[in-house]
């Protein structure tokens, strides 16, 4: 009988976090890791397998081989190996292929989240657990400050976002790494993550050490608590958006997709905040069109109403957006994105 590790303030921390999360859910609920073998989402799933048990619930690994790099089949299989380890069951590989589309890195992600839905409805999963964790969250809004990203970006990662769930938002990258010591457990380390052409890798590796260096400690939590702040008032400005849309705007679908339509009240919208102007927009933008615009892209259209002029249409990714009277009529567009 293998003995059990014992308890260190690491994985007390990652259990504890994985506790409270899924504190809402059932007994009998079937749970699911997203398992990579790296050190965040190995020491989720020894967390996990720790903590389902006594809370009644069902717990299994998903491990999306993605094919990119020579012997990905073994890293999964090494993570697979490790989750029954740790007593997770079922313990799924699901392989994909990535399509290229819009880049490497955006490409691997919409692969890797088809097979966790697709393999969370075949289980009748409630949740599926993601190890991003405070250092994640820290990059990801500084990725957003140096975009001129909107506050939906700087909101950063919600701790839950439908079946999606991110328990370790508060834990910091070296209590995962901690925590796998701890266990005896193997983590894989992505070559990928070392890799600078990746602007998350630079910002890792060479930004947030400076920012640290120079400023002192706490740049990273401080980060965290600005998306926790920005998180907050988005979600106000999204219910007040929720509440005039209905009054604002008007799909008309059509029979293929290029004849796909919408149209927004000019006369309703005008004199709104930018706030709630723009975040309309971009919900019609991507409700109908499926497009997620840019800042700049949504600012193009607002002009239509905030600085009329008599100016011709204008161009975003997947829409042509021309103003006729009092309405600015969205259609379906293959057209090349008009410059800023």
């Amino acid at each position: 009988m293998t003995e059990r590790p014992r308890l260190t303030p690491a994985m007390a921390d990652v259990r504890r976090a994985i506790r409270e999360n899924l504190s809402d859910l059932t007994p009998d609920a079937v749970v699911l890791v997203a398992l990579s073998g790296g050190p965040d989402s190995l020491a989720l799933a020894a967390g996990l397998a720790f903590e389902a048990p006594r809370a009644g619930l069902l717990a299994g690994a998903v491990i999306v081989d993605h094919g990119l790099q020579e012997g990905s089949h073994v890293v999964a299989e090494n993570a697979a190996a490790q989750a029954r380890e740790l007593g997770l069951d079922p313990v799924i590989i699901r392989r994909v292929k990535v399509v290229p589309a819009a880049g490497p890195e955006a490409d691997a992600r919409i692969a890797r989240y088809e097979a966790l839905d697709s393999v969370a409805r075949e289980l009748g999963a409630v949740a599926i657990l993601l190890g991003h964790t405070l250092d994640d969250q820290a990059e990801t809004v500084l990725l957003g400050l140096t975009r001129g990203s909107g506050a939906t970006s700087l909101a950063g990662m919600s701790d839950i976002n439908g079946i999606y769930r991110r328990p370790l938002l508060g834990i910091r990258r070296a209590q995962t790494v901690a925590a796998c010591e701890d266990q005896g457990l193997t983590p894989w380390n992505d070559p990928h993550n070392q890799d600078a052409s990746y602007t998350r890798v630079r910002i890792r590796h060479e930004v947030m050490p400076v920012l640290e260096n120079q400023l002192g400690p706490g740049v990273a939590e401080a980060l965290a608590r600005t998306a926790e702040q920005f998180k907050q008032d988005s979600a106000v400005l999204d219910a007040l958006t929720s509440e005039i849309m209905p009054t604002v705007f008007t799909p008309v679908l059509g029979e293929t997709a290029q004849s796909v339509q919408a149209t927004l009240d000019v006369t309703a919208l005008t004199g709104l905040p930018l706030a709630i102007l723009n975040r309309v927009i971009r919900r019609a933008a991507l409700d109908v069109f499926g497009s997620s615009l840019s800042s700049v892209h949504t600012n193009a259209v607002a002009r239509l109403i905030t600085d009329w002029h008599g100016q011709g249409e204008v161009h975003v990714p997947g829409i042509r957006v021309e103003r006729q009277g009092a309405q600015l009529v969205l259609t379906a567009s293959s057209s090349t994105p008009t410059e800023a």
